[in-house]
């Protein structure tokens, strides 16, 4: 024999030739799991083109892939103009310089997103893995003119209602329309991914904000929540009202005032939330960004947002210069904004338990919250909104003559706090590790604005992989490594999982078990492909464990 090689095969034929040649005793089921490659899920899960469609295609550029799958649709740049447009039938593709938290329902209402700027974990990328939506990201050689609404991309302009196609799976963008097939869940992937569970030991959760996503992960295997954001809800036409009222306040009577109206609200959600997951664990983050992030950015915003809640234009105004930052993401958030104003904690961790005390009055169900505090650098930070967050807890057992049990802990995103996780862990009764933030700040690289530099940084080959897909194990990964024992140390108990979106990655799945975390954390569609990762990463181990006898 003078040659071999790999039979190339579809995700599909992996499966079922796996699955077969155990049922033959020709592999056993360890092997048979090792069969399949994990990224390799994506073609069972989200929509592709047609095979033949795409040979036709004119390809326009390309970007970052983002969020796996296939997509075609009008485009539109703005949210508001997305929605209306799906709503009447059309197929949308929402093309923005940027998505932010105020994009949701466009993002929601959108087949698929375009980006020219962010990276694999900017606001666009993360959100529509969350939701299973394809994404490109960071395409840097596309104009987009939102006032304008125009796209300009290879010598040509695409007006709004024009058709593009794009490829989260590549990062490719066509122009016009391209046939798309949707995915079918064959017996055989059932089979595959009962034997992986039965080899894994590392647990599998999810990152989802509603109840939606929640049941999609289920659905998918998720063994419980391991990152609800709670900055989403606050942007529902009935709430972002109250809650720039709150930002706008002059006291904290005020600010009180306005949280009132968003407590049942936040309530509601969880409460959506505990239901769906029944009782599986649900680690909820307090509020993480900074707070212009929920304000209006144009004064033609401004002038409706005075007219909305009856404050003067010059008052938002001056308030928006305020707290203006030049680099937010390092500045007035996280627990930071919870030292600041307890009052926004203290409405958090009251809905977070009263949604946990009612269901257990209303349908008997033990649900134990976890708290996330987060971006967390000195232990004195934690204790002083743990102490916010126990006070508030233990007020409302006593009001309602119910006690139940809940955990707070923290999210370990900020390398001081990997370096002092033995004291960190005092307070700490679960570490989640924000591997997204923890990656920006030990490299000093913008999540969002790199991603030119690490392209270049690949092709030259400095970096072998990005590293804000897969852990970068000899810097970032020493810091989680060295968190662990830390925390350990103090804490031999202490639950620890990864929540950052590398918890998908299955080379930082197979890492993180062999550290030793209880379990990952990655959005909806991620999860079989992380159960999959979590079962080879045990046979990998055991594989070179024999091998060193």
């Amino acid at each position: 024999m003078l040659q071999t090689r790999s039979g190339k095969r579809t995700a599909a034929a992996a499966v079922k030739i796996a699955v077969d040649m155990e049922k033959e005793g020709l592999i056993d089921k360890k092997t048979a799991v090792t069969r399949l490659e994990p990224s390799q899920i994506d073609q069972l899960l989200h929509p592709t083109f047609d095979p033949e469609e795409l040979k036709k295609a004119v390809k326009l550029t390309k970007g970052l892939a983002a969020s796996p799958g296939a997509a075609c649709g009008k485009i539109y740049f703005h949210a508001a103009d997305a929605v209306d447009a799906a709503a009447n039938g059309e197929k949308v593709i929402l093309v923005r310089l940027e998505t932010s938290p105020e994009d949701l329902a466009g993002m929601v209402a959108a087949e698929g997103i375009l980006t020219a700027r962010g990276g694999m974990t900017s606001h666009a990328a993360v959100v529509a893995r969350g939701m299973g939506k394809c994404c490109v990201s960071g395409c840097s050689e596309i104009k987009v003119n939102e006032q304008n609404k125009t796209l300009e991309v290879a010598g040509k302009v695409f007006k709004e209602g024009d058709y593009i196609s794009l490829n989260g799976s590549m990062g490719d963008v066509y122009e016009g329309q391209i046939k798309t097939i949707m995915p079918g869940l064959s017996g055989d992937f059932g089979t595959i991914m009962k034997w992986a569970d039965e080899i894994r030991t590392l647990k599998v959760r999810t990152n989802a904000d509603n109840p939606r996503d929640a049941q999609q992960a289920v659905e998918f295997g998720a063994e419980g929540i391991g990152l609800c954001r709670t900055e989403h809800m606050f942007f529902d036409d009935e709430r972002i009202p109250a809650f720039r009222r709150m930002i706008l306040s002059d006291s904290e009577e005020e600010r009180r005032e306005a949280l009132s109206f968003l407590l049942p609200y936040q309530k509601a959600d969880f409460k959506g939330i505990y239901e769906v997951m029944g009782d599986r664990p649900v680690t909820i983050r307090l509020l993480d960004p900074p707070l212009h992030e929920f304000l209006p950015h144009t004064d033609e915003e401004m002038e409706i947002l005075s007219k909305q809640i009856d404050i003067p234009f010059e008052k938002i105004k001056k308030k928006t210069l305020e707290l203006h930052e030049f680099n937010p993401m390092l500045g007035h958030r996280g627990c930071r904004l919870a030292v600041t104003y307890p009052e926004i904690a203290e409405m958090q961790a009251e809905a977070i338990i009263m949604a946990a005390i009612e269901l257990k009055k209303e349908k008997g169900m033990e649900i134990i919250p976890e708290i996330m505090i987060p971006l967390v650098g000195l232990e004195k930070e934690l204790a002083f909104v743990k102490k916010t967050v126990v006070e508030t807890i233990e007020k409302c057992f006593e009001r309602e003559g119910v006690t139940l049990e809940y955990l707070v802990g923290t999210m370990i995103e900020v390398p001081r706090a990997a370096l002092t996780a033995d004291e960190i862990a005092k307070e700490a009764e679960f570490f989640s590790f924000g591997t997204n933030d923890l990656t920006q700040m030990t490299f000093g690289f913008s999540r969002d604005d790199t991603g030119n530099i690490i392209k270049e940084y690949r092709d030259l080959l400095i970096f072998e992989e990005d590293p804000f897909q897969t852990i970068d194990r000899t810097g970032v990964g020493k810091l989680v490594e060295m968190a662990v024992k830390l925390g350990k140390q103090t804490r031999p108990a202490i639950k620890l999982g990864i929540c950052g979106e590398h918890g998908g990655d299955p080379k930082t799945v197979e890492f993180c078990h062999n550290i030793g975390l209880n379990y990952v954390s990655c959005s909806p569609f991620r999860v079989p492909i992380a159960r999959l990762a979590a079962a080879q990463a045990v046979v990998k181990a055991d594989r070179e464990h024999t091998s060193d006898k």
